[in-house]
């Protein structure tokens, strides 16, 4: 699909002369910058993210209005130079740049794609914290994932989603979208009077004037771009307590909230259940936000609150994005090639909570996938993936919590969950990818050799011969 090239009035040459003068030496104020990598050479999104800085926080200012599905946004990003920087990158896509600035000085832009690159007025250090504002407006896009889902900006029957993985985020701000890159955000969404706006964090503020309410939200913990999430529409909220005073937050559809609450209900409980199992919740809140029919054609593990589509909200569900608060959220993988981090544990949950509530043993569930004639689970090794197109299949999911299983089955319950909590404990709030998990398994448990575990059902192809 290609993008328009959209460059500041009368500045496409300077921004070209300014690029190529500082690519060969010619810094500014003694700074002799580079331009910032255009995406981070992730094996599946090779566009995704940007090198040559780390955003440490997000201010979004974002003022929607459903009936035109116009969209306008000041996204205020911190960050700090990881290299002497000419220039660098941000990710988005669609909507319109109206300006861009950095420190406070009129920055130059160009657009391809959804590389918007930004020229500032004087070269970055590195090491240098920096602030680069953005403003700009226009009908956020719907995106097509490559396995045929859709993310991005979802419009809904009096509102709009913002789903985000693994690239939709870039469709409705402008940012370091690559799960690597983790920040702190503020989520200030203005609506029209009577709608609701739900994000993630805590709500720190709302006010109403001239017929607009304002929502602020507060998101204290280090989160990935594509967890970030905004739902707007009209939704019953209710707000409650957990284990130990955890603040829980659930915004419900208005037409869903009879259908739902009996599985609503059970949210407290599989919280306390998840922190017996996993350790303490890594968040300063949580919840779940329900939309409507159709309006998402899958449920997501938005950081504090996960979405889930009324028409496929049950226990299961739950229980699974809750999981991944930690498995995902609190420790996210370093690059989508181990999404299975992710979707291995949170499924294994799945499995762990009908063990502990009167169903089947992971032991059988694992029999059943084993001996069942669903051969899609064999289709490729859990650690790697056969195209972006398939992160997301059942290899990452059941086959992924079988190698959890047989991890189970060889050091014994009392070593296993020192091995899940401590893995949650020890990347708390940062990145890791399989090579540390295998390390750390090892590293937990030195009297056992795990190699055909790792050979057979993490990365070797095919059925392994034997369960």
């Amino acid at each position: 699909m290609s993008r328009s090239v959209r460059l500041v009035p009368a500045a496409a040459a300077l921004l070209a002369l300014a690029l190529t003068t500082t690519a060969c030496g010619g810094g500014v104020g003694g700074v002799h910058g580079t331009p910032g990598g255009s995406g981070v050479r992730d094996p599946y999104f090779p566009k995704a993210g940007n090198g040559g800085y780390d955003v440490g926080h997000y201010d979004l200012a974002l003022d929607y209005t459903p009936a035109g599905r116009h969209l306008t946004g000041t996204a205020v990003i911190t960050a700090r130079a990881t290299q002497d920087l000419s220039a660098f990158n941000l990710d988005l896509v669609g909507l319109d740049v109206d300006s861009v600035t950095v420190e406070g000085k009129k920055a130059l832009f160009a657009r391809a794609g959804q590389e918007l690159t930004v020229r500032p007025h004087d070269d970055l250090s590195k090491g240098e914290t920096f602030r680069t504002t953005v403003r700009y407006s226009g009908t956020p896009r719907t995106l097509t994932d490559p396995d045929g889902s859709k993310e991005g900006w979802l419009p809904s029957a009096d509102g709009a989603l913002g789903l985000g993985e693994p690239v939709g985020s870039m469709a409705w701000f402008p940012g370091n979208h690559h799960p690597s890159d983790k920040a702190t955000y503020d989520i200030t969404v203005t609506v029209p009077q009577g709608l609701q706006a739900v994000s993630n964090g805590e709500l720190a503020d709302q006010s109403t004037k001239g017929g607009r309410t304002t929502f602020h939200w507060h998101t204290a913990q280090p989160m990935a771009s594509y967890l970030a999430t905004v739902a707007v529409g009209h939704y019953d909220i209710a707000r409650t307590t957990g284990p130990h005073g955890l603040p829980i937050l659930t915004a419900v559809d208005t037409s869903q909230v009879k259908d739902t609450k009996d599985v609503l209900a059970k949210l407290p409980d599989i919280v306390h259940w998840e922190e017996i199992n996993f350790g303490p919740y890594p968040f300063s809140s949580t919840g779940a936000i329900v939309a409507g029919p159709g309006d998402a054609g899958y449920a997501l593990e938005t950081q504090n609150r996960p979405v889930l589509p009324a028409d496929l909200f049950d226990t299961d569900t739950l229980v699974h994005e809750l999981a991944h608060q930690w498995y995902g959220n609190s420790v996210t993988p370093k690059s989508w090639q181990d999404m299975w981090l992710n979707e291995a544990f949170a499924t294994y949950a799945e499995w762990l909570y009908w063990e502990d509530h009167g169903g089947k043993s992971a032991q059988e569930t694992f029999m059943d996938y084993y001996n069942g004639d669903n051969d899609t689970i064999w289709a490729y090794p859990p650690a790697k993936p056969s195209s972006a197109a398939h992160i997301s299949d059942s290899p990452v999911y059941q086959r992924g919590a079988m190698v959890l299983q047989k991890i189970r089955q060889k050091v014994g319950d009392d070593t296993f969950y020192d091995i899940i909590q401590g893995w949650a404990a020890a990347h708390r709030y940062g990145n890791a990818d399989t090579a540390d998990f295998t390390a750390y398994v090892q590293k937990k448990a030195p009297g056992h050799d795990f190699s055909e575990i790792w050979k057979d059902w993490l990365y070797g192809d095919g059925k392994p011969a034997h369960p």
